[in-house]
């Protein structure tokens, strides 16, 4: 028993280092929601791209490492927060953008920081990331070590969080800051600067995003996919507190980091160790997960993301379907490596068509379609290689089939959640999802090992392949065409543009809800199995939640309510990552995204706006009457 005691006091005291790295986080996420009304979706590339910041000054300029961590900590990442307040978020809050808005610019300053960290530093794993504290042991009370560095952390976190209470509660900032968060227009009545004010909130929250990063870099290999998406994770610390409560966040977050270590003693045997070990290394997830299930709110409804405002003319609908039929005829012609690369066009495109039916037609924010893509692929493989419990193996076609079968009821996964919930917490809600199946399912030996994909039953050459993949691609675009027409695509505005308005006129929104996501999860699963026997085999990295990111903020550029746009962003992104460098298809849409809210309807709603212009010449009414004939005509 004694025995059995200490090993649990070491185990406890090994998993505060981490623990207070993800209280630190949480406090971040708090102060910045507090302050600006903005959960920072990018904390987790503000964390790596600080990082690595330091490890480039540190290791490959040789600076001292006090300065260099003076400078990323105090002068380059609070500088990064002022300058996405002043650039990013201050125009949307100044025209009082939707949380929707405000949601994919963060996404958008997220891809585009982990865009610019793979162009810069490429995609290969560091292991040599400076410590800003070293991990001696300074002393050993009743036999068990305490390290330097993990109480050094503990003292910062609970110094931060002390600190910031402190100065919310006794000083004359403190009491310009409250009346900010209480209520911002009253406060800017009242002459207190509420912009420098958001802009010393964003400050904080990108100071403690880096301290993140430089904190858990040591113990972890500096990935610009891995770190961030761990970053990313403690959100559940900042869910649990419901971005309010900062004792909250720091108890939350020193638990789990506990917790996490003291299941490492956990050893079930038979097959449910794996499981266990798969659990205890993404604690956090799992935790994110609960938090995010957990009653606190349907989220603030407010304006949704701008769509390109209605059917496009005859002359814009022509010219973007022209444009997608000689893109994806044009592959046929080409050499045979390089028609290797535009196999996976068609098969995006189905993925992104499932976030235009979630998002662009039903109004609702999924960031977690990757991991229905990723489901779709995975059963694919199990199928083709007999690996599902009393089903043989299968050909390709009947694989397929059954894997999105099978998917399609797990959209309700993420479906019966959106029935009572809208914004934020359902945008927290599918991204758990997502991340869930990806580091519990995906990246787990135990479910993708010995794997076979093929094309047996179908054309083997890449070009048969690829003809099979455009009359898939076809039919999905029928099923999002019947959803747009007619009475779904009325009931579906109708729900988009006003929920309570539609539900008082009859419409019945959770079952429509429901019918999104089963619809969007059976789409993006088509996609993933496309790809999965694109590449002939199952790649878990396809399938990534930060992938899932790209995904989403790429159809939010291309107009969200556009079929045809989420096509041409297929085969934009297709086409930027094999022929550019890697990285540049993610600073793309990630700059793009960061200027949605100057972008309402995203390329989309641009196109259909130029297309409406009055002709020169042309009075206003001359242009309304020409407007009607043209609607008369269709």
């Amino acid at each position: 028993m004694p025995g059995t005691l200490d090993l649990s006091i070491d185990l406890a005291l090994a998993g505060l280092a981490v623990g207070s790295a993800a209280a630190l986080s949480g406090v971040g996420l708090v102060v910045t929601h507090r302050v600006t009304g903005v959960l920072n979706l990018a904390q987790g590339a503000q964390a790596t791209a600080t990082a690595y910041l330091l490890r480039e000054l540190v290791v490959v300029r040789n600076w001292p490492l006090a300065p260099a961590a003076a400078f990323c900590l105090l002068v380059a990442a609070p500088a990064l927060g002022v300058l996405l307040d002043l650039a990013v978020f201050r125009p949307l809050r100044r025209r009082d953008a939707g949380q929707a808005e405000s949601m994919v610019a963060g996404i958008g300053v997220f891809v585009l920081l982990i865009g610019v960290i793979v162009l810069v530093w490429g995609t290969t794993p560091f292991g040599d990331a400076p410590a800003l504290v070293p991990a001696t042991v300074i002393a050993r009370p009743g036999g068990h070590a305490l390290r330097l560095d993990t109480l050094v952390q503990l003292a910062v976190v609970l110094g931060l969080a002390g600190g910031v209470g402190l100065v919310e509660r006794y000083t004359a900032f403190g009491i310009r800051l409250r009346a900010v968060v209480d209520n911002r227009r009253l406060a800017r009545l009242a002459g207190i600067d509420a912009d420098r004010i958001s802009a010393a909130g964003w400050a904080f929250g990108s100071f403690t995003a880096g301290l993140v990063g430089v904190l858990l870099a040591p113990l972890l290999l500096l990935d610009p996919y891995g770190l961030p998406l761990l970053v990313m994770a403690t959100m559940a610390v900042a869910v649990a507190a419901r971005l309010r409560s900062l004792p909250v966040a720091v108890a939350t977050g020193l638990g789990l980091g506990i917790a996490q270590s003291e299941l490492t003693r956990l050893r079930p045997g038979g097959q449910l160790l794996p499981l266990a070990q798969a659990v205890q290394t993404n604690l956090f997830v799992v935790a994110l997960l609960v938090a995010a299930l957990l009653p606190w709110g349907r989220g603030q409804d407010g304006p949704g993301l701008a769509t390109s405002g209605g059917r496009p003319g005859r002359r814009g609908s022509s010219a973007a379907r022209t444009a997608c039929a000689v893109l994806l005829l044009l592959p046929l012609g080409f050499r045979p490596e390089d028609l290797r690369h535009a196999l996976l066009v068609p098969a995006l495109a189905l993925v992104l068509l499932s976030v235009v039916v979630v998002t662009g037609y039903g109004g609702q924010v999924s960031l977690g379609q990757a991991g229905y893509a990723g489901l779709g692929a995975l059963g694919t493989a199990l199928l083709m290689s007999g690996k599902v419990p009393g089903v043989p193996a299968l050909s390709a076609v009947p694989a397929l089939l059954l894997a999105v079968a099978a998917t399609v009821p797990l959209g309700l996964l993420t479906g019966w959640p959106a029935v009572r919930r809208r914004g934020l917490a359902l945008a927290l809600v599918t991204f758990a999802v997502g991340t869930a199946l990806s580091r519990l399912v995906f990246d787990q030996p135990y479910a993708t090992t010995g794997l076979t994909v093929s094309r047996l039953g179908l054309p083997a050459d890449d070009q048969g392949f690829y003809l099979v993949e455009l009359v898939l691609l076809g039919a999905g675009l029928l099923l999002v065409r019947s959803l747009h027409r007619g009475p779904p695509g009325r009931a579906l505005t109708a729900m988009r543009d006003h929920q309570a308005g539609a539900s008082a006129a009859g419409v019945d929104v959770p079952r429509l809800k429901l019918l999104v996501f089963m619809a969007g999860a059976g789409l993006a699963a088509l996609g993933g199995a496309l790809t999965a026997l694109a590449q002939q085999g199952f790649d878990a990295t396809a399938f990534d939640p930060v992938q899932g990111l790209l995904w989403f903020a790429t159809v939010v550029v291309a107009g969200a309510d556009s079929a045809a746009g989420a096509v041409l962003a297929a085969a934009l992104l297709t086409g930027l990552d094999a022929g550019t460098l890697p990285g540049v298809s993610a600073v793309v849409v990630g700059a793009l995204a960061t200027a949605i809210g100057r972008l309402p309807g995203g390329l989309a709603g641009l196109a259909r706006r130029l297309a409406d212009r009055p002709a020169p010449g042309l009075t206003p009414l001359g242009h309304r009457l020409r407007r009607r004939i043209a609607e008369r005509s269709r």
